[in-house]
């Protein structure tokens, strides 16, 4: 009997993790599953339409358009964030008073993304915003950042890499701050100056670290749609127009509900194959473990 009360009390406390789960995850989920086989408007009747709303979207130039400013976003944004924001977590991670770095560049990430895209929309303004007056300072002429339909998707990947800058940079500095003193004691008697340390000690004993963060920065980037709807709103010309966005216009403007979840679960298996694509390379370079 006392293990029962035991056992019991070990559900209550899990229970309320278990239904926020189930109700607003894996549930929502599910119904997605069952209506990107049906056809509705969000308010009347369904229909069972098997496949259609796949293969619709296989046809349909605006999620091809989607999925290509997606890969383009991600291109730009993923190997600059990380890279950068590895170099900012090596840089302090042995200054003076780091703890207040830390917290001037976690900043934006607590920061809400409406309020960041208002503020990058002024800064990225191609007439009197910020970053252009700088640039004109060193003989540079800014281009129109955000009604450009070739510097769109480039001005949104700044303004990400550096709202998730804060975020990786932690991230990294927990992962330094596991990495015994004593490798680079030895590095030090054999001679080894800074780089050769980074590159022989630093980098492979942050490969897990640097292995999590770029499986998160992937779901990241496939998700990406508050700069987007917020700054340009798809536009110009659907140059900055992302799947996600596509989920939202066919979901919540053309009440378009099955189409809208057909595209979600391609979105979720697209992620998927990526991961498990960096769960297969990462035999070859991540190494756990000292």
């Amino acid at each position: 009997m006392h293990k029962r009360q035991r056992a019991l009390a070990g559900y209550l406390f899990i229970a309320p993790q278990l239904i926020g789960l189930l109700a607003f995850s894996l549930f929502p989920v599910a119904y997605a599953l069952v209506l990107s086989f049906l056809k509705w408007d969000g308010f009347g009747a369904k229909t069972f339409v098997g496949f259609a709303n796949y293969s619709k979207q296989f046809h349909n130039p605006d999620f091809w358009m989607a999925m290509k400013n997606t890969v383009y976003y991600m291109i730009l944004v993923i190997p600059v964030g990380i890279v950068i924001s590895l170099l900012l977590a090596v840089a302090l991670n042995n200054v003076k008073g780091k703890e207040i770095y830390r917290v001037f560049y976690f900043m934006p990430v607590v920061t809400s993304s409406v309020s960041i895209g208002v503020i990058w929309m002024w800064i990225l303004n191609g007439d009197f915003g910020i970053l252009n007056i700088l640039l004109s300072h060193i003989g540079i002429e800014g281009p129109k950042w955000l009604t450009d339909t070739h510097w769109v998707i480039p001005a949104i990947a700044i303004l990400s890499i550096w709202w998730g800058l804060g975020n990786n940079m932690v991230i990294f500095l927990a992962g330094l701050q596991g990495i015994s003193r004593s490798y680079y004691e030895a590095a030090e008697i054999d001679g080894a100056n800074s780089f050769q340390k980074f590159w022989h000690i630093t980098l492979p004993l942050l490969s897990p670290t640097t292995f999590f963060i770029a499986i998160m920065a992937i779901i990241g980037s496939f998700q990406v749609f508050d700069q987007a709807f917020v700054m340009t709103n798809g536009g110009p010309a659907k140059a900055s127009y992302t799947l996600v966005y596509h989920i939202y216009q066919k979901g919540f403007i053309d009440f378009k509900m099955g189409d809208s979840s057909a595209t979600a679960m391609i979105l979720f298996v697209i992620i998927l194959f990526f991961t498990l694509i960096q769960f297969k390379m990462s035999k070859r370079w991540v190494h756990y473990g000292e």
